[in-house]
């Protein structure tokens, strides 16, 4: 089992930047690829950001490609979302996402989830 819990988010101006963090607790962390995924009201939860394992591979919707970057610390039990140039679009809840093997976006692949953070980016 395990156990991830999301912090980080908040409210911003359109522009700004905020770092999330994921941090696991359960079984070893860098056994699991991770993902980041948001989610607006009404709405599906939708595909964010990938990183492998090892964190040598990364996937990103095109939306965020070149602000957001994802990350992990595989000694501390903690992956990341650095995000910048923040825009009124990315408020949503954040949620991250634990899978054994391979990285994916596929949110259907994912086993284990975070209750997420909010964030919200203000014009």
């Amino acid at each position: 089992q395990v156990q991830l819990v999301e912090s980080g988010g908040g409210l911003v101006q359109a522009g700004d930047s905020l770092r999330l963090s994921c941090v696991s607790s359960g079984r070893t962390f860098s056994m699991y690829a991770m993902g980041w995924f948001r989610q607006t009201p009404g709405t599906e939860r939708k595909f964010i950001a990938t990183i492998s394992q090892s964190g040598d591979t990364t996937d990103f919707v095109d939306s965020v490609k070149g602000r957001f970057t994802i990350s992990r610390d595989n000694a501390k039990d903690t992956l990341y979302l650095q995000m910048n140039s923040l825009k009124p679009e990315d408020t949503a809840v954040y949620y991250c996402a634990a899978k054994a093997g391979l990285h994916s976006t596929d949110r259907s692949r994912y086993a284990y989830w975070g209750r997420g953070t909010q964030v919200t980016v203000s014009s």
